[in-house]
């Protein structure tokens, strides 16, 4: 049902250099928020970058998890909200 491709690992890893704890609970969390997506594909606003109907994104935290919904759903990136979107990082060619 999920395809991922995102750098949730390197962000963890990062989070995990102060406090592993914390690290944990952030991946729990990312993890619980996806799942949701299963039932509810699209919950997710448009992300206003893209327009399109298909990329879709979930706020958690301070982060953005945006993600296309086709036949499944790819996470296509995990990423700071603060941060700019480049559509490059998308990886989908019908964005």
């Amino acid at each position: 049902m999920f395809g991922l491709r995102l750098p949730w690992n390197a962000i963890a890893q990062y989070i995990a250099e102060d406090k592993p704890s914390a690290a944990v609970e952030w991946v729990d969390g990312i993890f619980d928020t996806v799942e949701r997506l299963a039932d509810f594909p699209e919950s997710g606003r448009v992300v206003p970058e893209v327009g399109g109907r298909r990329i879709r994104e979930v706020i958690f935290g301070t982060y953005r998890i945006i993600y296309s919904v086709r036949d499944q759903i790819d996470i296509l990136t995990v990423r700071r909200s603060s941060q700019l979107l480049r559509m490059s990082e998308l990886g989908d060619e019908e964005t």
